[in-house]
């Protein structure tokens, strides 16, 4: 992404290998998203990041990391990074199955979203703008 907001840093947290890490991204997020250019995106990107963080914890591994950015009114880039060299998956879930659409909603919802690969695992991002 290009400018830097200048209202907003970017921020970043490591959150546990846990359940709940979910919940505290979605959390960390309504603290660090820049309000004065993303208000209207914020539940979107709460829903995208606690579905990468789940597949994060069930699939990826420690570290689990989250950060946030903030390009001006171009868009907000949430970015969450694991431990693990296995990319995403998109699959297609069943109706009554409780889980397997957090790609599939990412690639949806997302304006843009990709995979970064390194030495330590991997991270996925996404866009909203």
């Amino acid at each position: 992404m290009s400018p830097v907001c200048e209202a907003t840093p970017a921020a970043e947290i490591t959150l546990p290998d846990h359940e709940h890490s979910a919940r505290r991204a979605r959390a960390f997020l309504s603290e660090a998203y820049c309000a004065l250019h993303h208000a209207r995106v914020l539940d979107e990107a709460q829903l995208l990041v606690s579905e990468l963080v789940t597949n994060a914890v069930r699939h990826g591994g420690p570290p689990v990391r989250v950060r946030v950015d903030c390009d001006g009114s171009a868009g907000l880039q949430v970015a969450v990074s694991d431990g693990s060299r296995k990319p995403p998956v998109r699959r297609t879930a069943a109706p009554e199955a409780e889980g397997g659409r957090g790609v599939a909603l990412v690639d949806i919802i997302s304006d843009r979203w990709g995979v970064e690969h390194a030495e330590s695992g991997k991270t996925v991002w996404f866009v909203l703008s």
